[in-house]
């Protein structure tokens, strides 16, 4: 990875070094309307460099990740007098992150940005990585491109702002870095509180999960191999985000990671050889934390189809999952047939006693 990874609770010093040392024309400022009222002000007073930044604010939420939204920053950079010299600071959630990379990425084919995630999520998944994008035809993500950010400062300053329901989404995507690299890890994370974390222990847990997603990402950039590890309960995950959408009732992302990942052990159960107890030890942990998800076995065809929509399949026929035989041991690309998903979805409900 060639980005500038900064872990710190003292985002406007970092922010105006990196800008400075930037010789730039004009700065833009990519932030959603929660963003823009919680976090801009103070930030702007305490970083000399923003106070002159363009402000480009977009609607808050995953259903205006969308090609509407990608046009209206590109307008908005376009109007304004932006140049391939540029800077653009992406500041808020995922979606901002994500939709801002993408606008940034493609606007005079590449302005330089930088991302500063204010939620637990895009801290440790979406400001991360260098994939960017935006949802497209119902689907989660479907339209998008691999590209680093130059620089990520991450924080946990922000999160006091935060909704439990923010924090615990992004905590479930730090628990799937935790099985992809030991049962220590699942434990220590499953047996940590998530509303009594101060925020110094956020910063070393949040540091440890991002190293595990750089080191896989550096081997693997554009997701030919290793990468697909970082997968693991986004193919039923992504399933269960894109089928609430439909249903007007949209759930977090984490929260459908965390339901997700939950599918993905119980198959890994099924044909890695995953012992038993770390279902029934996360199904345990997952219901207490994110509930349950509304649907029943009518419900299957229609999961089935978004599953077969998933990028990381070769095609639409062959439903690939990320499954591990124990925490730290991964298997990416594993084909899986409808009818074993259909039976882990109803032990799946069957844990859940839904």
């Amino acid at each position: 990875m060639s980005q500038q990874l900064i872990f710190t609770n003292d985002v406007a010093t970092q922010l105006d070094r990196l800008i400075n040392a930037h010789t730039a024309g004009r700065v833009f400022v990519i932030a959603d309307e929660n963003t823009a009222h919680l976090v801009l002000p103070p930030l702007t007073s305490d970083c000399k460099y923003l106070a002159d930044a363009k402000i480009i604010t977009i609607s808050a939420g995953d259903t205006n990740k969308n090609i509407e939204t990608v046009a209206h920053v590109w307008k908005q950079l376009s109007d304004n007098g932006a140049t391939r010299s540029s800077l653009v600071v992406n500041i808020g959630g995922g979606m901002v992150t994500d939709l801002g990379a993408f606008a940034a990425a493609t606007f005079k084919r590449g302005l330089k940005f930088i991302n500063v995630p204010t939620t637990l999520l895009a801290a440790v998944d979406a400001s991360v990585g260098g994939k960017t994008g935006f949802n497209f035809n119902g689907l989660k993500n479907e339209i998008g491109l691999f590209r680093e950010a130059d620089a990520v400062i991450i924080s946990t300053c922000f999160f006091n702002t935060l909704p439990v329901e923010e924090l615990k989404s992004g905590y479930a995507e730090m628990l799937k870095h935790g099985f992809l690299t030991s049962a220590d890890e699942c434990n220590d994370l499953m047996s940590t509180d998530i509303m009594q974390i101060d925020t110094a222990r956020m910063l070393t847990l949040l540091e440890r999960s991002v190293k595990v997603k750089r080191d896989i990402v550096t081997q693997d950039p554009t997701e030919q191999g290793i990468r697909r590890a970082l997968n693991l309960g986004h193919t039923a995950g992504h399933a269960f985000e894109s089928f609430a959408m439909a249903q007007n009732r949209p759930i977090p992302h984490g929260y459908a990671v965390a339901h997700g990942l939950l599918v993905a052990l119980i198959l890994s159960h099924m044909k890695a050889e995953l012992e038993s107890s770390w279902l029934y030890k996360t199904a345990s942990w997952i219901g207490n934390n994110y509930g349950t998800l509304p649907m029943t076995c009518d419900d299957y065809p229609t999961l089935l189809q978004y599953m077969s929509h998933d990028k990381k399949n070769d095609s639409p026929d062959r439903i690939a999952f990320t499954l591990i035989t124990a925490p730290g041991d991964v298997r990416w690309g594993v084909i899986i047939t409808p009818s074993d998903i259909t039976a882990a979805l109803d032990i799946y409900r069957d844990l859940l006693h839904m």
